[in-house]
């Protein structure tokens, strides 16, 4: 068995044919390492009906048990997920702390000749790499954010940016949530654990010397908030402006919301969760726009006095310099690819490309 604490860069978990992570689904699903398959040693029940022996019953009866489950449970693998592996299979396999369910897969492993490795500390190796990062050190990265009122177009702008070779941070993507009272996905959030560690593997895989254009957000994206190394590069970070007339705005919104009027039910709740600040009469309107189905109104109104004067509030507090400004007439790829060919000139023509971030 090789038991080592290795360099979790992106680039060295890539030299493993496969990370294996030997964890209860439960806690597979709260949060794992990127591109790790979950090949359990022991299943959530399993887990709790040992540990539930271990502390309250025999501990000898807990071990016994515990082996004969994950002795069962290692065969399973062997035969069904490992069955098509080769000789030459090196697998990267870690458990909470890298004891004795990670041991236990690399024993039989080490039997059959695959040169095993065990994450030495485990997945906590990984949490506390991923909350230094973003937590307790300065981000390196140069950022560049992308601004604007909503239905403006920033994440179109961001993806055309990025298939042009402009590195991008999509935040909203990564949180699976579109960051508005009505920004809710099919699938829901990721828990704030794995949503970190996609955000740390993203950052990882960008070039800090080059800049990194981001979408501007609140702290918190859905459920999720911004972690503080991250929150504070945003807070002093360069902007490029984007303008769009409100009817462009409205369509916009209207096609990428195009599901909301497929669950009125849905909607009705998410207007329910309006600020008190908005009139009783005002709410009542915008629910019924919403229960017959007038779908552009309700866009516009929404817009025009919930979430321009939003914005202009939270402008009004901000005092980042200005790179630039986007003007946005509609949001067909034409439109977007000149926009992110006029993004791209300012990006360029700006101080912080090939030079060190602010101290």
């Amino acid at each position: 068995m090789i038991r080592r604490t290795i360099d979790l860069t992106p680039g060295a978990r890539d030299g493993f044919d496969a990370i294996i992570d030997v964890r209860s689904p439960a806690e597979f699903a709260l949060d794992h390492l990127p591109g790790a398959v979950n090949l359990p040693v022991l299943d959530d029940a399993q887990r709790a009906a040992v540990g539930t022996e271990y502390v309250q019953g025999s501990k000898f009866l807990a071990r016994r048990t515990g082996a004969a489950l994950v002795a069962r449970n290692i065969a399973a693998h062997l035969e069904g997920a490992l069955v098509d592996r080769d000789g030459s299979f090196q697998p990267l396999v870690y458990c909470w702390r890298g004891g004795q369910r990670s041991g236990a897969m690399v024993t039989v492993m080490d039997q059959i000749g695959w040169p095993a490795t065990v994450l030495d500390g485990g997945y906590q190796t990984w949490r506390r790499q991923v909350a230094a990062a973003l937590y307790d050190t300065p981000l390196p990265h140069r950022l560049v954010l992308l601004d604007g009122p909503t239905g403006s177009g920033k994440t179109a702008l961001l993806t055309t940016l990025a298939a042009r070779g402009v590195q991008s941070l999509d935040l909203e993507a990564l949180a699976a949530h579109r960051g508005s009272l009505f920004g809710a996905l099919p699938g829901g959030q990721p828990s704030q654990k794995a949503f970190e560690t996609r955000l740390y593997d993203a950052l990882s895989r960008l070039d800090p010397a080059r800049p990194v254009v981001v979408e501007a957000e609140s702290s918190r994206i859905g459920a999720r908030v911004l972690p503080p190394s991250l929150w504070a590069a945003m807070a002093v970070a360069p902007v490029i402006e984007i303008d769009a007339p409100v009817e462009a705005r409205v369509a916009w919104t209207v096609a990428t919301y195009g599901g909301m009027a497929a669950d009125p039910a849905a909607l009705d709740r998410a207007l329910s969760r309006m600020p008190r600040h908005h009139a009783r009469a005002t709410l009542a309107e915008w629910r019924a726009m919403a229960a017959r189905g007038d779908i552009p109104s309700l866009v516009r109104d929404l817009l025009t006095a919930h979430y321009d004067p939003a914005y202009g509030r939270t402008g009004a507090g901000r005092d980042r310099p200005v790179i630039g400004r986007i003007a946005l007439s509609a949001h067909t790829p034409d439109d977007l690819d000149r926009a992110a060919a006029g993004a791209g000139r300012l990006l360029e023509g700006s101080p912080l490309d090939g030079t060190a971030p602010p101290a």
